[in-house]
């Protein structure tokens, strides 16, 4: 089994280094300076514990795998560039492929089941950061994350338990599942939080926030029939394995959407978490301003180049007013 991790970022590159740390046989798909650091100089990925660079094969498009019938695809890119890539794997790709959608929402793993039969969701639950070129850190020691997966939108297979034994002998815990959408769709309430953390950072007035919005998205998934995992089996699944610590003096700034306005890439995931939960209101007739105007501001932030917590959240509340109660 190959694995082509298409989207080197901080999951991605996370992900496929410890991979190939740990003896799997792994070629990375980057884009712009991150694949010219990594041809140059390798991956570099940084832990509590250690550092490492790993000479990995990298290419720019998936055309330059030749994908084999034993390859799996790991697609680690943000939602918002998941088409663009799985129309340039269909030119490419042999439909029976193992697509894993190792991304946040629910949304890629739709898009993908449109183009290939065989399609697998991906929870993941791990502390990684990418800001600079050729660079990824793992913040979590000596488990990296959690990685559960099962096919989408319901079942297991040898795949799925293949898959987990390789990524649990690589410093990560991981557990097929048949019901992978649950655990999905309560990462995605959890991910809620992403957008307030990149608008308006960690005060308490974001957190109350945080916490609003998160009772829109129950309100929808509850309205729709949508079952989601719970705080509670969240945090016995989690127990003590995953434990943060800083890595050299630095601190770690902040989730995917926090990189993305602190990298000014110009766009950043919301539609596709905070813009799920607008999505279903809207199909099934609840209202959800906080989540509205958290997607608004963080695609503004993204747009205008702004950097992230330069939104007041104080003003946010104050002007949402008897609609946020």
């Amino acid at each position: 089994m190959r694995f082509v991790v298409y989207g080197a970022g901080a999951i991605g590159g996370v992900l496929g280094g410890r991979l190939a740390e740990h003896g799997s046989d792994v070629v990375l798909i980057a884009r712009g300076e991150h694949l010219e650091a990594i041809r140059a100089r390798g991956l570099t990925v940084e832990s509590p514990d250690a550092t490492v660079t790993l000479e990995l094969p990298v290419v720019g498009h998936p055309a330059d795998v030749h994908l084999r019938e034993d390859d799996v695809v790991v697609l680690a890119v943000k939602s918002q560039d998941t088409v663009a890539a799985l129309v340039a794997l269909v030119a490419c790709a042999p439909r029976s492929t193992p697509i894993v959608c190792a991304q946040n929402g629910v949304d890629n793993e739709r898009s993908a089941l449109r183009r290939f039969p065989n399609i697998y969701g991906m929870c993941v639950m791990c502390p990684a950061t990418h800001l600079n070129p050729g660079v990824v850190q793992a913040s979590s020691s000596p488990v990296t994350g959690l990685m559960d997966l099962g096919r989408w939108p319901s079942g297991s297979d040898e795949v799925a338990v293949s898959v987990a034994a390789t990524l649990s002998a690589a410093t990560f815990s991981s557990v097929p599942r048949d019901d992978i959408a649950r655990w999905k769709w309560g990462k995605l309430l959890m991910n809620l939080g992403n957008a307030v953390e990149a608008v308006f950072g960690h005060d308490e007035s974001a957190r109350t926030l945080a916490e609003l919005a998160r009772r829109e998205g129950v309100r929808c998934l509850d309205v729709a029939g949508i079952e989601a995992v719970g705080p509670e089996e969240d945090a016995a699944r989690r127990g003590s394995l995953l434990t943060s610590k800083p890595i050299g003096e630095g601190r770690r700034g902040g989730g995917s959407t926090w990189q993305s306005l602190t990298r000014s890439t110009g766009a950043v995931e919301t539609d596709y978490l905070t813009g799920e939960i607008v999505l279903l209101g809207r199909l099934h007739g609840v209202p959800t301003p906080i989540n509205e105007r958290l997607q608004t501001l963080a695609n503004e932030l993204a747009w205008s180049h702004a950097p992230p917590a330069s939104r007041s959240a104080d003003e946010v509340l104050r002007a949402l007013g008897g609609d946020s109660a």
